[in-house]
């Protein structure tokens, strides 16, 4: 898209804008797997206390000390739930953008929206970088989602099925 007849503002074309949530700070995260990993634990275990002082005030757990610290636990999953959502779907903006045949732009603002048809030389260096780089980052992000969330209604299913 760097071609001189390419009408899409710089920050607007798919490649810049993988290039950008790259050297970004926090969508960079994902970008090895167990680095991500670490991360969200801290998250969780930072969230975790913060639910464990929060819950620290309910007269109903005062009664039962597991019931308090699984709460926490399991309702902490929320944290780092959201931060994968949110690195997910900042991701698959630009994946859909990269593969995309066609890139829809704005030259000025939202009401001046265009479709600029991408040539076949763009469309295979963008879709090699779709599927090398951001295609494995969508699948790591998935499988830990998936992880918490089996997680998280463990959580759900234990404290719902049993008295303790």
């Amino acid at each position: 898209m760097n071609e001189p007849r390419c009408p899409v503002p710089r920050e607007q074309q798919p490649t810049n804008e993988f290039m950008e949530l790259s050297k970004s700070i926090f969508f960079s995260w994902p970008k090895t797997k167990n680095s991500l990993i670490l991360i969200l634990i801290k998250f969780w275990l930072g969230a975790f206390v913060l639910f464990l002082i929060i819950s620290s005030g309910s007269v109903y757990f005062k009664s039962s000390l597991l019931k308090y610290f699984l709460l926490s636990f399991f309702s902490s999953l929320s944290i780092p739930l959201l931060i994968t959502i949110r690195l997910y779907l900042g991701w698959n903006h630009v994946f859909k953008r990269l593969i995309s045949e066609k890139v829809e732009y704005e030259e000025s603002g939202w009401y001046d929206g265009q479709i600029w048809q991408k040539p076949l030389v763009l469309k295979e260096k963008e879709s090699l970088i779709a599927s090398l780089e951001v295609k494995p980052i969508l699948k790591n992000l998935i499988q830990i989602s998936s992880i918490i969330l089996v997680l998280a209604l463990l959580g759900i299913l234990l404290f719902q099925y049993n008295n303790f």
